[in-house]
């Protein structure tokens, strides 16, 4: 949902290669044992803590009835107030399910067409590439629309529900381009959901949250299901914090509802399943149901083998997920990450069985962990598998001879935001991985009968595939564990092979002087989450592979565009860059913001008093910190619809005054001010 940070397997896997330690459940027909309600908390209670989270929730439901629903940890770190069943969580995009689920209730209407393109329905659809015609309301949903990736300007702020996001994206949608065509392959896509909102508001006349209300929270019962739209006792939502900032957040809103802004607890997502389960509930056809189960993503580029975490199918994230289809069982999963909130809902329709799991703080991946354990333990009370089996037990690598031409293989190769690696192949077949991009140790993996590279716990294979498309990609699969948890699989490809790009001695110069410079972002609301850390990029050629700028293709002098093309997860939210200047200042456009260069950046006034006002564009206004104001303290007063943060010379928040509501704030040595507001509020400060 929000910008997944996206942990390369062949990175680190960081989970043990341990197995789980499974604790046996006491035979039931449905109904879970209170022997699986203490494994189950004792497992919570130890991931939220190995995990440093605030509080995790999770439930489980069985032919209609929650059987087990429990949470773990603390409500708030400073306020004495229980967790209750009844506690909301963001779900983040776990909320893709419900704008699926309201596209194919329209489906089954007759008033959409998943094969019928887009603009039929969205006439004012339009985007800076003719290709954008062919996309269509299934291509949305099977993230294959070939959409850059996420449009969130103004999309995940505090306490505000400003509609902005999902106003505006017809708008920032006619100036991008697409990155592959329609239908190519599927690659996790925020902007196909928000669009799929829309979709549903076009054909219903109806705002999305009240169709949500109408179409499934009504009939279902599900009383503590809210979006950042409804009034509700927003109390009722379990705190969240964040790794660098010291104190409780406000309210996370993250208005691209369809996308990941939903709230709701455990129990009320474990309901809402039944609406996927054959049988349970008159609210999708049979039809519909089957649809959404079938396997989107092969239909384009996929990888052919293996377990993997992502398979899409119409919202879902995977039907086949590892281990269910060990025991022949079809499971639905589905996961969720915000900044603040992460959860993971797994549905089995075909034993009408379900669990969820939502947590402050932690990962979706985690959850997912927990929820699994919990249906394995339930199926096996019920006596549906015999035993659960173990996690999978590496094997040692045996060397074969490499045939010598997989040497030319090597090469740089990256992923999403321009993460680099160098892969080199030996003669002594070895594939050495070494990460030019980021501190990982390097990796070597060995040449096998099977054709694979295995790293050498055998926990890992690596291979270069050259696809339809004429990319060739390193493909990793392999399995980890966290002990007493439960296991992951994946099998996907992670990085692309990337060719130098040569450019003429004029452009090369106008990057070089932008080389190493950061740009910092002006066009986003002061009650944003953006401003947790520094928003700034720094613009960086990429000394190992000539012609790129943080990985993406230099065109000419002002431009520079990502030409990844990764199925899956390690090719999605990609952003080129425009520079352009105005006044005789530089800026660029990167992933839908307006960012500054450092080189405009003046130092702050050092005055008894001063004044700062945000102009008529609305622009936030940035400072450095100089030398003479370096540990002192100013006093600030701040207008109503306005914020100043505060950032070291590191980039980490030092404070943000819509989040603390601070009135003085002492400035770091070689730190940063900026000022954000609507047009023509007015800051002021002095130097105490």
């Amino acid at each position: 949902m929000k910008k997944k940070l996206v942990v390369l397997l062949i990175a680190a896997l960081t989970l043990s290669s341990m197995n789980p330690a499974v604790v046996m459940a006491n035979q039931v027909p449905v109904v879970a044992s209170t022997s699986l309600e203490q494994v189950i908390s004792g497992k919570a209670s130890m991931l939220n803590t190995m995990l440093g989270g605030t509080s995790m929730q999770y439930a489980l439901i069985d032919a209609g009835e929650i059987v087990l629903s429990g949470n773990t940890g603390v409500y708030s770190k400073s306020e004495n107030k229980a967790l209750t069943d009844e506690t909301m969580y963001g779900i983040g995009s776990i909320s893709k399910m419900y704008v699926t689920a309201a596209v194919m209730q329209l489906v089954d209407e007759g008033k959409i067409d998943l094969d019928t393109p887009l603009t039929t329905y969205i006439p004012e659809f339009k985007m800076a590439d003719e290709r954008y015609k062919d996309i269509t309301p299934r291509m949305l949903l099977n993230h294959s629309s070939g959409l850059m990736g996420s449009s969130f300007r103004g999309s995940f702020l505090f306490n505000d529900a400003d509609t902005y996001a999902v106003d505006s994206l017809l708008t920032q949608l006619e100036g991008q381009r697409l990155k592959a065509d329609p239908g190519a392959y599927s690659v996790y896509c925020n902007d196909g959901f928000t669009l799929a909102q829309i979709l549903v508001e076009r054909v219903s006349g109806m705002d999305f949250t009240s169709f949500i209300h109408k179409a499934f929270t009504e009939p279902l019962d599900l009383t503590n299901t809210k979006t950042p739209i409804d009034e509700f006792d927003t109390n009722e939502l379990a705190k969240a914090y964040y790794p660098t900032y010291n104190g409780e957040l406000p309210v996370e809103s993250v208005n691209v509802i369809g996308t990941g802004g939903i709230y709701a607890t455990a129990e009320d997502l474990c309901k809402f399943s039944e609406i996927f389960m054959h049988g349970q509930k008159d609210i999708l056809s049979e039809d519909a149901l089957k649809a959404m189960e079938t396997n989107e993503a092969e239909k384009g580029i996929w990888v052919k083998d293996g377990d993997n975490s992502f398979e899409y199918g119409l919202g879902w994230d995977n039907m086949n997920v590892y281990p269910f289809n060990e025991y022949g069982i079809k499971a639905l999963v589905k996961g969720g990450d915000t900044q603040l909130y992460h959860g993971s809902l797994i549905v089995l329709p075909e034993h009408n069985m379900a669990a969820a799991v939502v947590s402050s703080g932690g990962a979706s991946t985690y959850d997912q962990m927990l929820a699994t354990t919990m249906l394995l333990e339930q199926l096996k009370a019920k006596g549906i598998i015999d035993e659960i089996k173990p996690a999978k037990v590496p094997v040692a690598p045996v060397k074969a001879d490499m045939p010598k031409e997989l040497i030319s293989e090597s090469g740089v190769y990256m992923a999403m935001g321009g993460a680099a690696y160098e892969v080199q192949i030996k003669e002594t077949g070895e594939l050495v991985l070494k990460a030019l991009t980021m501190p990982v140790p390097e990796q070597t993996f060995i040449y096998t009968t099977e054709g694979v590279f295995v790293s050498p716990d055998g926990s890992t294979q690596v291979q270069v595939v050259e696809e339809s498309n004429g990319h060739k990609y390193l493909w990793a699969k392999g399995y980890g564990s966290l002990p007493g948890i439960g296991e992951i699989a994946t099998s996907d490809y992670q990085l692309q092979k990337m060719e130098p790009n040569e450019v003429s001695e004029e452009v090369n110069a106008a990057w070089q002087a932008r080389n190493g410079k950061k740009y910092f972002i002006i066009d986003e609301k002061y009650s944003s989450q953006v401003y947790l850390t520094m928003p700034a990029s720094l613009l960086m050629l990429d000394s190992y592979l000539p012609g790129y700028v943080i990985g993406n293709k230099i065109i000419d002098a002002n431009n520079a565009q990502s030409v990844i093309q990764i199925p899956g997860m390690n090719g999605r939210d990609l952003q080129d860059i425009q520079i352009f200047e105005k006044d005789q200042v530089e800026y660029a456009k990167i992933g839908g913001y307006t960012t500054i260069s450092e080189d405009a950046i003046p130092d702050l006034a050092n005055a008894t008093e001063a004044i700062c006002t945000i102009g008529e564009e609305g622009y936030a206004r940035w400072f450095t910190v100089p030398a003479a104001l370096a540990n002192k303290t100013i006093a600030l007063t701040i207008p109503a619809n306005g914020a100043a943060m505060v950032y070291d010379m590191h980039g980490q928040l030092v404070d943000n005054t819509y989040i603390s509501g601070n009135a003085t704030v002492t400035l770091p040595e070689k730190g940063y001010v900026v000022f954000a507001g609507n047009a023509g509020v007015q800051f002021s400060y002095t130097v105490q």
